[in-house]
C-alpha cells in the first residue's frame, strides 16, 4: 500500500519532509502512519487531510491516499 504524505509548515521543518511516498503496508490509521514518520507523539492539535478533506487521528487510511499534516492554526 502506497501513501502520498506531505507536511507543511513548522511540522516540514520540524520533521525535514516536504513530501515522501510510504510504504504504509501494515499502517491503518494517521496515527499509524504518524508514527512510523516520525519519534514524537501525534500531538491531537495537529490537523490532518485526507485526500483534501480533514480527517482524525484514527481515520483509515487506503492505498493511494494523500496525507497532508499542518500545524494548529494560531493568531492574535
Amino acid at each position: 500500500m502506497t501513501i502520498h504524505v506531505r507536511f507543511f509548515a513548522s511540522l516540514r521543518e520540524r520533521t525535514g519532509i516536504d513530501s515522501k511516498t510510504v510504504d504504509a503496508d501494515g499502517l491503518h490509521s494517521i496515527r499509524d502512519l504518524w508514527s512510523a514518520l516520525t519519534d514524537e507523539p501525534l500531538d491531537e492539535t495537529t490537523l490532518v487531510a485526507v485526500n483534501k478533506t480533514y480527517a482524525g487521528p484514527d481515520h483509515a487510511i487506503t492505498d493511494g491516499d494523500e496525507v497532508a499534516f499542518f500545524p494548529p492554526i494560531t493568531g492574535g
